[in-house]
């Protein structure tokens, strides 16, 4: 039996008919918003500050601030391994694809994938595995190859066929700032996505990313109530235009803002020296429903389904694999 992992993907569209897939992790910030009686009303909404954030960044030749439309299309990748005949194909990653829609000219320009990031494994590594390293510990500490596998999973995913037939650019992942580091605002500053923030210290997420060949700078765009964890490869200031730029931003604050409204819907901006936190009380809710509870639970039951249909069944395989391209 082979050891090779190959990637396939699936597109679907993201809209206020959307309703999630079996293989969709419930916890996905997309999924989420398209459960319950008010899934409708959840995405409408959404969709409308995704489009409204586009327009207010995007403002040259754009007088009222209504030329631009955001399209979000959810890529699944999944992978199996060797001919196939021993797995399914598993739902490994999920990430966002937006279209921009030029009213003014009819143009369609692609956005940049990536956006949210959502994958089983992940949900393992950190809702199993580091509890479990952790149990009965003084100190808290990650297991020494702690994102080892996830992170080439990742990267021959991005070296894939399968990835390279349908985006051009390596994706861009934008994600809320850790709580438990501080972040100090620097001099420098871009066009599109605004003041420049850094910390002493990368956090436990930041790290995880670095082995999935990411790295990371925070930004804090124009009227932003905080600075965004940008993960990325290449140069993330001259690889993208402007407006794929602006894609990013307006599809992952408003996620944000609905999510971590203590953070990101704050009533007050990110001063010179900001540290986030999720018991901030001077904060705006918006209209949708969510609850931020029962996604914790599900982030576990999904780690489970990680462990139990992919993690133990093909671990030895999985760690020859890895090792192999580890050493490569």
């Amino acid at each position: 039996m082979r050891e090779d992992l190959a990637y396939s993907i699936k597109c679907i569209r993201f809209d206020e008919n959307y309703r999630p897939s079996d293989g969709t992790r419930a916890t996905t910030n997309f999924a989420n918003l398209a459960r319950g009686s008010r899934r409708k009303d959840n995405l409408r909404n959404a969709f409308t500050m995704i489009d409204n954030r586009f327009n207010a960044l995007a403002r040259w030749d754009n007088p009222n601030s209504d030329r631009y439309s955001v399209e979000l299309d959810i890529i699944s990748a999944e992978v199996t391994i060797g001919d196939g005949s021993c797995i399914n194909a598993f739902p490994l990653i999920e990430i966002l694809n937006p279209t921009i829609c030029d009213q003014k000219t009819g143009k369609r320009i692609c956005g940049i994938a990536g956006n949210n990031f959502s994958s089983y494994v992940r949900d393992y590594d950190f809702s199993i595995r580091l509890p479990q390293h952790n149990k009965g510990q003084a100190h808290f500490s990650a297991p020494e190859d702690f994102g080892v596998l996830h992170g080439q999973l990742f990267k021959c995913f991005l070296a894939s066929a399968a990835y390279r037939e349908n985006f051009d650019k390596p994706p861009v992942i934008c994600l809320s700032v850790s709580g438990s580091r501080t972040y100090h605002r620097t001099e420098n500053k871009h066009h599109v996505l605004g003041v420049e923030y850094q910390q002493d210290e990368f956090s436990l997420t930041d790290q995880y990313f670095e082995r999935m060949g990411l790295q990371v700078r925070y930004f804090m765009p124009a009227n932003s109530a905080a600075p965004f964890a940008f993960y990325f490869t290449g140069d993330l200031l001259n690889d993208y235009s402007p407006l794929e730029l602006i894609g990013t931003i307006s599809t992952m604050e408003t996620f944000q803002r609905i999510y971590r409204p203590e953070i990101y819907n704050a009533n007050s901006p990110a001063g010179r020296c900001y540290r986030p936190s999720l018991t901030h009380q001077d904060y705006s809710l918006t209209r949708i429903v969510y609850d931020r509870d029962e996604r914790s639970r599900l982030a576990v039951q999904q780690g489970q389904f990680a462990e139990e249909h992919f993690i133990k069944p093909y671990w030895n395989i999985l760690q020859q694999w890895s090792a192999r391209h580890t050493a490569a």
